[in-house]
């Protein structure tokens, strides 16, 4: 029998809301599956995909990381990885690093014989790059076999990418497919062409959105008897910090006073306190709430309000008081191509939850990427237009266009894990190679 742990989604490094402390959280959470590894002497740990944050993590989280896999190295557990989305990069990636350094492995299309299982690799592939994929890997002699890989896959919610075809076309035939990308856990086995696996999220290790409430863990997975229906999946929960979730509905005629009122049933010290309102109530200013929040001892205080309420019929004159306004206008005389102002609805003016915000922008990048009509730039805007009118965008401008910066932000958690992949590498070339780090 081999015995696994499988994890990812730890996005060491992230520090959410902008709370150091919420940083050394996710170094904890992992520090705790690593402890956790070692006290059930599994024979490896699988991680998949997503380990840094960002592409460009800091020396402290690369430290840090270290540290911890050094406990697992001594124990004599191999640490075996893919690349993530969030941290991929166009030349060499962290995962070498570290490879290098002898703390983990990068798993790839050969086999990594652990027991008597064969694992495989496939790191993050974006969509518009998938067609090209023949899902070939060289042959093994092992009693199973498994494929680590990172995605949002069917039949997952949200999924882009079909497991099934996969399984299907891979030319090894797997008994599993450990996989990281979505944050949620879950499990599913597939029985299709001749197919027969068990397809698994392990979930991310710590909340990177306030949209994950379940709890937080990772996966032991066992393989004993030959096929699908030798393979045992665990799940296993870590003590993560406390998030208070707080939801108010108000009926008409309330407002701030009731929300207030709802604070104070709950214990917020030390915790991560996120208020939604709903309901016919009156508006309420989130300062008000936060306040209130952070004299009960949260750590991170947010309300989440995204009632729509009606303005007065009458015309609005753009002013310094209306920076949405303002960049709205400017968008429109810019000239921007289809692609751009499709991205800048996705970011700043659509209804997109914050927390799918990023994966849409990266799927809208990819689908555009294919479109040459795309970023064609628009008509050019009227010399008579542009020169007879004093809008607000260009007063904003000439003050240095502070207030406008923050048009984008929801203020209410806009600190959620974002998917960097999305923006382009072009700044990662003047990182150095794996040569200048060791």
């Amino acid at each position: 029998m081999t015995r696994l742990l499988h994890t990812g989604d730890t996005h060491l490094g992230y520090r959410q809301y902008n709370e150091p402390a919420r940083r050394r959280d996710f170094l904890e959470a992992f520090q705790q599956v690593i402890d956790d590894a070692i006290e059930a002497d599994v024979d490896a740990v699988v991680h998949a995909g997503d380990l840094f944050h960002d592409r460009r993590p800091e020396l402290v989280d690369l430290m840090g990381t270290v540290d911890v896999l050094r406990d697992l190295a001594e124990a004599d557990i191999p640490f075996l990885a893919v690349v993530g989305n969030h941290e991929t990069k166009r030349d060499a990636q962290w995962l070498d690093l570290l490879s290098s350094l002898g703390y983990a492995e990068r798993l790839d299309g050969t086999p990594r014989v652990v027991g008597d299982l064969a694992l495989y690799g496939l790191d993050f592939v974006p969509r518009s790059r998938r067609a090209d994929l023949d899902y070939a890997f060289a042959a093994h002699d092992a009693d199973h076999a498994a494929l680590v890989t990172h995605g949002l896959f069917q039949p997952f919610d949200h999924g882009d990418w079909d497991a099934a075809e996969v399984l299907a076309e891979a030319d090894v035939d797997f008994d599993a497919m450990l996989l990281g990308d979505n944050h949620a856990p879950g499990q599913e086995r597939l029985r299709t062409d001749g197919t027969d696996a068990w397809v698994t999220y392990c979930g991310s290790t710590e909340r990177a959105s306030a949209d994950e409430r379940e709890d937080r863990g990772y996966n032991l997975v066992s393989f004993e008897a030959p096929g699908a229906d030798g393979v045992a999946i665990t799940r296993r929960s870590l003590p993560t910090r406390e998030f208070a979730f707080i939801d108010v509905e108000l009926a008409d005629g309330e407002g701030v006073e009731r929300v207030n009122e709802r604070v104070t049933q709950y214990e917020l010290d030390g915790t991560v306190a996120i208020v939604t309102v709903t309901g016919e109530g009156e508006r309420v200013a989130p300062a008000q709430v936060e306040e209130r929040l952070r004299e009960q001892g949260a750590l991170v205080a947010r309300v989440n309000d995204r009632r729509e309420f009606e303005t007065p019929d009458e015309d609005v004159e753009v002013s310094f008081a209306d920076p949405d306004e303002a960049v709205r206008e400017r968008v429109r005389e810019l000239g921007l191509s289809d692609a751009a102002r499709a991205l800048d609805e996705t970011v700043r003016a659509s209804k997109t939850p914050d927390s799918r915000v990023a994966d849409d922008v990266e799927n809208r990048v990819r689908d555009l990427l294919e479109d040459d009509e795309a970023f064609r730039p628009a008509p050019d805007v009227s010399e008579s237009t542009a020169e007879g009118t004093e809008t607000a965008a260009a007063k904003l401008a000439g003050d240095g266009g502070a207030a406008g910066a923050d048009a984008g932000t929801d203020g209410d958690d806009g600190e959620d894990a974002t998917d960097e992949s999305a923006g382009t590498d072009a700044a990662d070339e003047d990182q150095g190679s794996l040569g200048d780090f060791v």
